[in-house]
């Protein structure tokens, strides 16, 4: 189920998402997990919203990347995600957009985002 998320402190309609999608995740603020993404990317000369940029923040937070079963990657939608993984805290990244997910919900500023087609997510595995 979609769930209205907009934790941007401005309640802005920017491309935050990869942004929104952690701090959403992690119960972290948005402007310290921006904060965080943007030292980061000036360590490794990249922008912040980069994959390899978050995936390495990801895996530094704790949460491990898994890519997309295979044997049917078009049938998966966000919203299918969250029926398949209705437990646990999870990052989705469709390559263009990124989606946080909460034990079965998916939580961002537009609920259309729930027919987008993830390639890989991240799942907390520590804290």
């Amino acid at each position: 189920m979609w769930r209205y998320a907009n934790p941007n402190p401005y309640e802005a309609d920017e491309p935050d998402c990869v942004v929104r999608a952690i701090a959403i995740a992690t119960g972290r603020r948005w402007s310290e997990v921006h904060g965080e993404l943007c030292a980061l990317s000036g360590l490794i000369g990249t922008m912040p919203s980069v994959n390899r940029l978050w995936d390495l923040y990801l895996k530094r937070k704790g949460f491990a990347r898994f890519e997309m079963p295979e044997e049917c990657p078009e049938c998966v939608t966000v919203r299918t995600f969250c029926r398949m993984y209705p437990k646990g805290t999870y990052i989705l990244g469709t390559g263009s957009h990124a989606v946080a997910v909460i034990d079965g919900d998916y939580y961002d500023t537009y609920p259309e985002s729930g027919d987008m087609r993830p390639i890989y997510f991240y799942r907390k595995v520590r804290t």
